[in-house]
């Protein structure tokens, strides 16, 4: 074996006892993904598993509407939600963290969008409002959330009648949710179950508030 084989080798192993360890501890602690790997949120292999403009198509994401991205990061969705809402729509980008709203707010200046609004809050505590989104998007942050019921039932306030999450998870994220898992906690909080896309590495599910 060579030395660069071997440079790649103990590579992959690091990066499979960190995934490991980090999973491991995101069951006992709340450890938001930091701002410091905004590279891998943004890689290749996650745009292929869950492309920002595919998650827009899924959630039937339409000019003039209204849409939450619930754990925004540094805006990977939220900016192509923006653009896709148009200026008669609005985006509102939640985080817990100030880090990633502050990526955030430079890429709204770079790309000289006024229709995306940053709000710095954690998910079941009741920032949201009610009645407001006509659709809401959880991309890889459910497992992030200390209470995730709490946090679900939030959005289904915070969603318009008939309004629709769509929630997706891709390994290896340290806090995936198992398809079952998001089912059972979005059924929970009082959604009923729409549509499931499933892929090799990732799915979403999109859940529906009822009164539509």
């Amino acid at each position: 074996m060579s030395l660069l084989e071997i440079l790649f080798a103990s590579l992959a192993v690091l990066a499979l006892a960190v995934i490991v360890g980090w999973r491991l501890l995101a069951r006992r602690l709340s450890l938001p993904c930091p701002a410091s790997l905004i590279w891998m949120l943004e890689s290749r292999v996650m745009e292929r598993a869950a492309g920002a403009h595919i998650l827009i198509d899924r959630a039937g994401i339409e000019r003039g509407m209204s849409v939450l991205d619930a754990g925004c990061g540094p805006g990977r969705v939220a900016i192509p939600v923006a653009q896709r809402v148009g200026q008669e729509g609005e985006v509102v980008a939640v985080d817990v963290q100030t880090s990633m709203l502050d990526r955030l707010a430079e890429r709204i200046r770079e790309e000289g969008l006024s229709n995306i609004t940053p709000l710095r809050a954690r998910l079941g505590e009741g920032a949201l409002g009610e009645g407001r989104f006509h659709r809401a998007l959880m991309v890889t942050v459910l497992g992030e959330i200390p209470d995730r019921e709490a946090a679900l039932r939030e959005v289904y306030r915070s969603l318009k009648p008939g309004g629709l999450l769509s929630v997706t998870e891709v390994l290896p994220d340290p806090h995936y949710q198992t398809r079952r898992t998001v089912q059972a906690l979005g059924e929970k909080a009082g959604f009923a179950i729409d549509r499931v896309y499933s892929g090799v590495r990732s799915f979403t599910i999109n859940m529906v508030k009822g009164g539509g």
